[in-house]
């Protein structure tokens, strides 16, 4: 079901994105938020949970099918090849990063949630939107926009990582279905 879940939200995301590109971005204050980035915070939240049940090397797999998806899903949907572009470098360096840190640091879920989503946000958003949308890209975002599209970007990832990491948590708990960590098994 995990592994359903992480490739849905992936797409979800891509297809929220392009359908509401037509339309302005979520304005908060200065903050530009596209639509789709509250789905990437599930996604990431999702990433570590394949990887809570898989271990790291079938992780590594699932995300390169995940990046397939998405390209492809970006394709369907008409976006342009910048764009398809900037998603794939973004996704595969937010990945990985989200996928290492999450590796290496022996907290509860929730904590390294937030400690390996809070790095993997921050490089998903400034690569897209600096290659994507921004001046190395697409032109939608000019320079001087440019640190509060990856903050407004980046907030809402970390947002949405911690109300679905902690929602998970709190369903895991009142269920006493508790799944230990692969690495804590072997």
């Amino acid at each position: 079901m995990r592994i359903t879940i992480y490739l849905l939200s992936i797409i979800l995301a891509n297809v929220i994105t392009a359908r509401f590109a037509r339309f302005a971005p979520l304005e908060l204050g200065p903050l530009i938020i596209p639509y789709g980035t509250l789905f990437i915070g599930l996604t990431l939240v999702m990433r570590d949970m394949v990887q809570n049940r898989f271990g790291r090397q079938q992780t590594y797999l699932l995300i390169g099918v995940a990046l397939l998806l998405s390209a492809l899903t970006s394709h369907l949907l008409g976006d342009q090849l910048w764009i398809v572009f900037a998603s794939t470098l973004s996704f595969i360096v937010s990945e990985t990063a989200d996928t290492e840190i999450y590796t290496r640091f022996k907290f509860p879920f929730v904590k390294r949630v937030l400690f390996s989503g809070v790095v993997a946000g921050f490089l998903d958003s400034s690569l897209f939107v600096i290659i994507g949308i921004g001046p190395l890209g697409l032109h939608f975002v000019p320079w001087e926009l440019v640190p509060f599209a990856i903050l407004g970007q980046w907030i809402a990832k970390v947002l949405m990582q911690l109300i679905v990491a902690g929602g998970i948590r709190q369903v895991v708990m009142k269920l006493n279905i508790y799944e230990p960590n692969v690495s804590e098994v072997h």
